[in-house]
């Protein structure tokens, strides 16, 4: 658990360090985030060494939301302020995702069916 932890926390350590040093705008756990799918794609870490950690997390992801949900409120009067703006960029957002991760999919099941 200590292990999967510590190697959880030092991706998201690089991927802060990476954000802050180049001074882009994606966030460092992001960047985190992508460098430890890398680096699982590609068996650099094996699974089983970030399982424990991953499970524990993802079991309590519900509570891990409470603090944004409780930041949210401090902006309640710019949020009110910027409704619509916010509706309409979280709609077409959406609808982007939704067709990105569409087309992904269609590649992937391609991808699959012309291996098999």
């Amino acid at each position: 658990m200590v292990k999967s932890l510590t190697i959880i926390f030092l991706y998201l350590f690089i991927g802060d360090t990476i954000s802050t040093l180049l001074n882009i705008p994606i966030p460092g756990n992001v960047i985190g985030m992508i460098l430890l799918t890398i680096s699982l794609k590609t068996n650099l870490i094996k699974l089983e060494s970030v399982k424990p950690a991953a499970d524990v997390l993802v079991k309590n992801m519900a509570f891990l939301f409470v603090p944004p949900g409780v930041g949210i409120m401090i902006y309640f009067d710019l949020i009110k302020k910027e409704f619509i703006p916010i509706v309409i960029s979280y709609f077409f957002s959406t609808l982007a995702v939704l067709f990105i991760v569409g087309k992904v999919q269609q590649i992937m099941d391609k991808k699959n069916e012309s291996n098999n």
